[in-house]
């Protein structure tokens, strides 16, 4: 491993934890760190990132890994579906893992994390329920929503040309220009 992708790991592991202790919070904060490594491996200059989507999708089972355990020590009513969808999604990265095709991230796209943000939000919000339509049309349209970013991310790969910190400062331009 080089230094950049050491670095990497680490603040994304450190990133996976605070889910532990606040539930909907952490689960964002967890989210955003994945996001993280893109601007990281932009700043660092220790030696590059050798393989980023083998590397990401490892270091994704360190918040996916602690998303698991809360949701089944803590928010029992979906234990179930949690191991479910974890499931689902660990077979994909193993299929990713020993063919390196990334439309397999496209056929087995992460909902668990989406099903756990879900879940997290109705722990703390105890009106919310899963039956209702609002509930079921939440979920669905959560579920979509996850499917475009995949298909982004993995299908059609849109963002492989772009470096995050261009995209961010052409952004911050634009912003300003409206200004």
């Amino acid at each position: 491993m080089t230094t950049e992708e050491i670095v990497i790991s680490i603040v994304r592991l450190i990133g996976a934890l605070f889910v532990l202790r606040w539930f909907v919070a952490g689960a964002i904060i967890a989210i955003l760190i994945d996001f993280s490594d893109l601007f990281l491996m932009n700043l660092l200059q220790l030696g590059g990132v050798q393989d980023y989507q083998s590397l990401d999708k490892w270091l994704d089972l360190s918040y996916m890994g602690t998303f698991f355990y809360v949701s089944t020590k803590k928010i029992q009513s979906s234990k179930y579906v949690s191991l479910g969808l974890f499931t689902f999604r660990l077979i994909g990265l193993l299929l990713f893992e020993i063919t390196g095709y990334r439309w397999i991230l496209l056929a087995f796209p992460n909902f668990f994390e989406v099903w756990f943000v879900i879940s997290s939000i109705a722990i703390q919000k105890k009106q919310f329920k899963f039956n209702s339509k609002w509930g079921i049309s939440l979920i669905l349209a959560a579920f979509l929503l996850k499917l475009l970013q995949e298909y982004v991310l993995h299908g059609a790969r849109l963002l492989d040309k772009y470096r995050a910190i261009d995209v961010v400062e052409n952004i911050w331009q634009f912003v300003l220009q409206l200004l």
